[in-house]
C-alpha cells in the first residue's frame, strides 16, 4: 500500500488549521501581521521535520506548539516586557511566566470568537477591496501567495507586496482584533459579504484568462461562507449569501463543455447540476426567510436562483417570479448591474421588447461603458428582435470588451453566425 505523501498531508492540514491558529494567535498579539508570520514560521518547520519524523498523531496541537513557542520567544524579547520588569521590579523569569500564562489564557479561550475577529480584520475597510480579497484567501482559507497570485492572474511577487502592505496598513492603523459593535458591526459585516461574494464570483465567471471558471474559488468562498454561517447563525443575509453560493455552485459542472467552452444557462444539462448542493441551498434559503423581516440583496438573488434550481427544463423556469424578484431587488440595491440583468428576466418573462427598452436606458451608463455583457445583452435582445445588423455589432462590441478569452471567443462566433442580415 502506497504511503501517503506528507506534503500532501501538509497542505490539508495547514487549509483547516490556519485560521484558528492565526485567530488564536492575533487575539494575544494583537497583531495580525505577526500573527500570521508565527504562523507560517510553524509550517516551515512542519515542512522540514514531519517528511522525516512523521505526521504527529495531533497536527493541529503540533502546529499550535511550535507556533505559540515563537510568540512566546518573542514576548521575552519584547521591550515591553523588559518595561514592565523595570517598572514592577520583578525577575525575568517571572515576567515570562506570566506571558505564559497570558498566553495560555488566550489559546485555550473560545475560538470561534477569534475567527469571527479574524473575519472582520482581513475585511476592515481601512483596506481596498483587491487587500480584503487577499488577505482573506490568505489568512481565512490558508492559500499560498502563488495561489492567490494564480487566481487573480498577477505575479506572485504582486502579490505578495500587496499582502505585505495589507497587513502594514493594518498594524499602522492600530485597527484592533476585535468584534465592532452596533452600527459599525454591521457595516462590516456587509464589507465580509462582500468580499466572499467578490471571490465566488471571480470563480463563477472569470474575469480574465484562458478558463471560464475557476470551480476551486467557488469552493473556497463556499466553505468561508459555511464558516460564518457557523459563527453567526443569526444573521439571515449570511444564510442568504451561503443559499446563493450552493445553488449557484451546483451548476459549474454544466457550465463548461468538452473543451471549456461556456454553455449558457438555456443550452445546459439539467442532469450534471449537483442535486445536493441545490437541497442545501434551498434549505439555507429557508434559514434566511425565517430570519428575516425584510429580505436582503442576497436572498433576493438566491430566491432568483432558486427559480432555476425549482425547474425541470429551461422553459419551465417562472420567469415572471424571477422578474418580479429583480424589481423587488433593484428597489432595495439599485445598481446599473441589477437593472442590465433586470432586463435580461424582463425580457425573458414579457417578451424581448419588454427587456429592451430597460436594457437600452443603460447604454449612456458611464460604468457600464466598458462592461462587455451590457452589449452582449443587447445584442441577444436585438436578436430576438430581429435587428441583425444591430445585434451583430452589439456581439462584435462585447468581443473587444471581454477580457476572458473563452467568452471572447464565444462572442465572436454569435457575431460571425449572424450574417448579411441573416442569421
Amino acid at each position: 500500500m502506497t504511503e501517503p505523501d506528507p506534503h500532501r498531508t501538509i497542505e490539508a492540514v495547514w487549509r483547516i488549521e490556519s485560521p484558528r491558529l492565526v485567530a488564536r494567535l492575533a487575539r494575544m498579539l494583537r497583531d495580525v501581521g505577526l500573527a500570521e508570520d508565527f504562523a507560517q514560521d510553524a509550517l516551515v518547520s512542519a515542512l522540514e521535520r514531519w517528511p522525516e519524523a512523521g505526521v504527529p498523531d495531533n497536527p493541529g496541537a503540533w502546529l499550535m506548539a511550535t507556533a505559540k513557542n515563537r510568540a512566546l520567544d518573542h514576548l521575552r524579547r519584547g521591550k515591553l516586557l523588559e518595561r514592565k520588569h523595570e517598572a514592577l521590579g520583578r525577575s525575568l523569569e517571572s515576567e515570562r511566566e506570566s506571558a505564559e500564562a497570558r498566553l495560555e489564557a488566550a489559546l485555550d479561550d473560545d475560538v470561534g470568537d477569534d475567527l469571527l475577529r479574524l473575519v472582520f480584520t482581513a475585511c476592515h475597510p481601512v483596506l481596498s477591496p483587491e487587500a480584503r480579497v487577499a488577505l482573506t484567501l490568505r489568512m481565512l482559507l490558508g492559500l499560498t501567495t502563488g495561489e492567490i497570485a494564480r487566481a487573480y492572474l498577477v505575479p506572485e511577487a504582486t502579490m505578495a507586496q500587496r499582502l505585505v502592505r495589507a497587513k502594514r496598513s493594518l498594524s499602522k492603523a492600530r485597527v484592533a482584533f476585535a468584534l465592532p459593535s452596533g452600527a459599525d458591526r454591521a457595516n462590516r459585516l456587509t464589507s465580509v459579504l462582500e468580499v466572499v461574494y467578490l471571490i465566488f464570483n471571480e470563480g463563477y465567471a472569470a474575469t480574465a484568462g484562458s478558463d471560464w471558471t475557476r470551480p476551486r474559488l467557488c469552493a473556497e468562498a463556499l466553505r468561508l461562507g459555511r464558516i460564518l454561517v457557523g459563527l453567526t447563525p443569526g444573521e439571515a443575509e449570511v444564510h442568504g449569501l451561503v443559499a446563493l453560493m450552493e445553488i449557484q455552485s451546483s451548476r459549474l459542472a454544466a457550465r463548461v463543455g468538452p473543451s471549456g467552452e461556456p454553455i449558457l444557462l438555456f443550452d445546459q444539462d439539467r442532469s450534471r447540476w449537483d442535486r445536493l448542493l441545490i437541497r442545501r441551498g434551498l434549505e439555507a434559503l429557508a434559514t434566511a426567510e425565517r430570519l428575516l423581516g425584510a429580505w436582503g440583496p442576497y436572498t433576493f438573488q438566491a430566491a432568483i436562483a432558486a427559480c432555476h434550481a425549482r425547474a425541470a427544463t429551461f422553459e419551465e423556469t417562472d420567469w415572471t417570479r424571477i422578474a418580479r424578484l429583480y424589481d423587488e431587488l433593484a428597489r432595495l440595491s439599485p445598481s446599473p448591474v441589477i437593472e442590465l440583468n433586470r432586463g435580461v428576466a424582463h425580457g425573458m418573462a414579457f417578451g424581448p421588447a419588454a427587456g429592451f427598452a430597460i436594457v437600452d436606458t443603460l447604454a449612456a451608463e458611464p460604468t457600464l461603458a466598458r462592461y462587455h455583457l451590457l452589449p452582449s445583452v443587447r445584442g441577444d435582445l436585438l436578436l430576438k428582435l430581429g435587428r441583425l445588423d444591430e445585434a451583430r455589432a452589439d456581439f462584435e462590441r462585447a468581443a473587444e470588451l471581454a477580457t476572458n478569452e473563452r467568452e471572447r471567443t464565444f462572442l465572436r462566433a454569435r457575431a460571425s453566425g449572424i450574417r448579411g442580415g441573416s442569421l
